[in-house]
């Protein structure tokens, strides 16, 4: 029965063109802020030495870092929004009551839609590293530099953090619309959170309090944001930090995706679907 659910999902959630929207604007962001402006800060200096963050950044050695940099802030707000249409569409379609009397039970319909969620992600995740591996061969031939890859563990290990950070903010937003039984509501929530409120406790409050700084080392952002630092994101992008070491930074990104997954396929059990 799950097996049917999740194919029957992903049917679904794959004719949906506002996923597909996502995908590409994620893509878009990272080739742009990852390659395009980069190199163009790099070959736009007519005097002295060319600057910006250096030609080493763009070539395919980098792939790693560069295409994975923006799951802890703008992609991980992308994939949250993926999460929130997931799962709430049936909200704002009225559709739930449909769903479940075609014979699934509301844990299996869930976690259809965790897989699909899940695969989503994955899928992102290696649509960066594609689009990062052509931009990085582009610079690496603009400028007569030769094409070195990472190993293929450094890739799989890259893509594995990358598709760990991007589930898990799925996840939050799978759960927010379960939460909150809707669509705007969550994405809006789960947007302020991601993107001004880990900011300020950053920016702001961490440097005064020492109660925040600590707080900081638990939440799912700042880990997040060590994990790509670890992996090789360049230092000075949004949401990559080295507060606390990889090794934390995977057990506290892989909790919060479980806490989330678990907390929303509880609430729907227990709530009324509407």
């Amino acid at each position: 029965m799950v097996l049917d659910d999740v194919r029957a999902e992903l049917i679904k959630q794959v004719r949906r063109p506002a996923h597909w929207l996502l995908f590409g604007v994620a893509l878009v962001l990272t080739l742009t802020f990852a390659y395009v402006i980069p190199y163009l800060g790099y070959t736009g200096r007519s005097e002295g030495p060319r600057g910006g963050r250096g030609l080493e950044s763009m070539l395919p050695a980098e792939l790693v870092g560069n295409t994975i940099a923006g799951t802890p802030v703008f992609v991980g707000a992308l994939a949250l929004i993926f999460g929130v249409l997931v799962a709430g569409s049936e909200y704002g379609w009225e559709t739930w009551k449909t769903v479940l009397t075609q014979g699934s039970s509301r844990s299996s319909v869930f976690a259809a839609k965790v897989v699909v969620a899940g695969l989503g992600s994955l899928v992102l995740v290696l649509a960066l590293l594609g689009t990062g591996a052509l931009a990085g061969v582009g610079v690496a031939l603009l400028e007569g530099q030769p094409v070195v890859w990472p190993s293929v563990g450094e890739i799989v290990v890259g893509a594995g953090g990358g598709w760990l950070i991007t589930m898990m903010w799925a996840m939050l937003g799978v759960f927010l619309a379960v939460a909150f039984r809707g669509i705007a509501l969550p994405i809006g929530l789960g947007l302020v959170w991601l993107l001004a409120v880990q900011n300020l406790l950053a920016a702001v409050a961490a440097p005064l309090l020492e109660w925040v700084a600590e707080l900081q080392k638990v939440l799912p952002g700042p880990n997040a944001g060590s994990l790509v630092a670890a992996l090789g994101a360049p230092e000075g992008t949004p949401g990559v930090s080295d507060l606390v070491g990889s090794g934390q930074a995977v057990v506290v990104v892989g909790a919060y995706l479980v806490a989330f997954a678990v907390a929303g396929g509880w609430l729907l059990r227990r709530r009324d679907v509407l």
